[in-house]
């Protein structure tokens, strides 16, 4: 629980010394007591706190001390803690400063020297404040804080990361709270470099890239071994799937993943027709509960990791790291599903992030409650998407290139977008350009048939025009079909006597198996794969069996 402060400032050691005596006696841990001997000082501690997020209830300050007086100094603190409780600690002499801060900066209460006793003359005082301001303010946030504006696209990066990892945070708009955009001005390069990252123990990190970030909020980046029996690359359904049978049956299991855990299902505001969730579940919420289930068994999730190359050395597969690190295995799972795949229109790579986003990113959704926005696709995830937003937006405009919902979509979310009164659909049309200067303001579509464009006014534009396969790493490595999808098993290319090409062993590859022993594709990134959540599990799971396999001959 977050203890408030009670700051006192008073530049005789002596007197100081005391305050703090008989306040910790008073308050016996229930506040912490905090002391500073000069203004300067003073200053430099409580910035130091704001920093941290500490709460400061109230401020003891001596009116009469060198380089500034104790109504200065307050002028000053009231500007960092605005809300803070203000006692001046006075002489005789100095009654009419202490009324001139109650007119000035709002002086709670002037107290002579000496106090004693302070069973009468300090505590009831204090008391009295201090119970003021418990019931006036609420205790801050205890936790990591992002400092950034809506508006920049490293600082929506960020929380977005932040969000699909299900680390808690705290988003601060330095565009609303001026105090902390003074704060972190000269952190900021004055505001330049957004976001700060806040931490309780009031380090900071500047526009930190993504292994920076998981390092410093906990997140395992290191493997704990340099061997392992199965190395999964890939934490969507299926290679969570595959680590969490894999961990279960006693395999020392690694699974390396490059931003969260889920991959594009765990982006999925809500996964309705996913077996034994009548209610739906949130595609991070089904993540998050397979890495649970993953970790219970043992096996260990590298995040914020991007499997760059790959080698094999009989009977050894080598993986090598962003960070250029490698760890070594037996069997190497490809589970790297699939890539967003990018609307190439004027416009949307410059407002990335500060009003177009890829995919339904919910860490936005509250930024653009009561305004109009659209969605561009129409496939399953453009219509979950469309759902979601419409809890928020004041509208939702779905833009799609077919004449209707229904051919790439389910039939249960057409019935629910049809019913849902702020979600239009605007059909047989494509994206022409976007506009802004640094945030969307206008959306330009045109017409298929007659090429006529229009404007739309749009406060953001979300994304979902399909996917790619994402096994550009492997390329190389392991033979990918004309699309670049991971070929396998009885799909692999042939010699002209029918044996599979560059396979060198007497039996035929397994199923899910590619042409090296001992490395597998499954899920989306599959060639030939039923791309659902369900089948990607399915596929994830009975590929343990064929790994198994593989390990017997080892």
């Amino acid at each position: 629980m977050i203890k408030p402060v009670i700051f006192c400032v008073d530049d005789d050691p002596e007197v100081l010394g005391a305050i703090e005596r008989d306040l910790r006696q008073h308050y016996k841990g229930n506040k912490r007591i905090i002391k500073s001997t000069s203004g300067r000082e003073a200053i430099e501690t409580v910035r130091q706190l704001k920093q941290r997020n500490t709460p400061i209830a109230l401020f003891l300050v001596d009116q009469r001390m060198p380089e500034m007086t104790g109504t200065e100094l307050l002028a000053d603190l009231v500007k960092i803690y605005p809300e803070s409780k203000k006692v001046l600690l006075t002489a005789y002499a100095d009654t009419e400063a202490a009324i001139v801060s109650i007119n000035e900066i709002g002086l709670d209460h002037y107290l002579m020297k000496p106090w004693d006793p302070p069973e009468q003359k300090l505590f009831p005082v204090l008391d009295d404040l201090l119970s003021d301001w418990t019931t006036q303010v609420k205790l801050p946030y205890d936790g990591i804080r992002v400092a950034g504006s809506r508006w920049s696209s490293k600082s929506y990066e960020v929380k977005e990361f932040l969000s699909l990892n299900q680390v808690p945070y705290q988003w601060v708009d330095i565009d609303e709270d001026t105090i902390i955009a003074d704060l972190i001005k000269s952190l900021s390069d004055d505001l330049k470099n957004l976001p700060v990252i806040l931490f309780p123990d009031g380090s900071t990190l500047v526009t930190p890239d993504k292994l920076e970030l998981a390092e410093k909020v906990g997140l395992q980046t290191k493997a704990n071994k340099p061997f392992y029996d199965l190395v999964v690359v890939g934490s969507g359904p299926a290679g969570l799937a595959n680590a969490l049978y894999g961990a279960s049956e006693g395999l020392r299991v690694l699974i390396i993943e490059r931003s969260a855990p889920g991959g594009q299902a765990g982006t999925s505001s809500n996964i309705e027709n996913y077996l034994g969730f009548p209610a739906g579940v949130t595609g991070a919420d089904l993540a998050q509960r397979a890495v649970a289930q993953a970790k219970r068994f043992g096996a260990e999730l590298l995040t914020a990791q991007e499997a760059i190359g790959f080698r094999s050395e009989d009977p050894y597969r080598y993986i090598k790291l962003s960070d250029g690190s490698e760890v070594s295995c037996y069997a190497l799972v490809f589970a790297t599903g699939m890539s967003v795949r990018k609307l190439e229109a004027p416009g949307v790579e410059k407002l990335q992030g500060i009003g177009v986003y890829y995919g339904a990113a919910m860490s936005e959704a509250a930024v653009y409650k009561g305004k109009d926005i659209c969605i561009v696709g129409g496939a399953n995830s453009a219509g979950q998407g469309a759902m979601f937003f419409s809890r928020y937006a004041k509208s939702v405009t779905m833009l799609i290139r077919a004449a209707s919902l229904s051919p790439g979509m389910s039939r249960y979310l057409v019935d629910r977008i049809e019913s849902t009164s702020n979600i239009k659909i605007i059909s047989n049309i494509e994206v022409s350009s976007v506009e802004g200067e640094h945030q969307l303001d206008k959306v330009i579509i045109k017409d298929c048939s007659s090429g006529e464009e229009k404007e739309l006014s749009m406060a953001a534009m979300f994304i979902f025009i399909g996917t790619a396969p994402h096994a550009e790493m492997a390329k190389g490595f392991v033979p990918l079909d004309d699309k670049g999808f991971i070929l396998t098993g009885p799909d692999l290319p042939k010699t002209s006597h029918g044996k599979t090409l560059g396979w060198t062993l007497d039996r035929d590859p397994f199923l899910f198996e590619t042409n090296i022993p001992g490395v597998f594709a499954v899920g989306d990134v599959r060639s030939g794969a039923n791309r659902r959540v369900a089948a990607a599990v399915g596929e994830g799971s009975a590929g343990i069996y064929m790994v198994h396999r593989y390990l017997m001959t080892v």
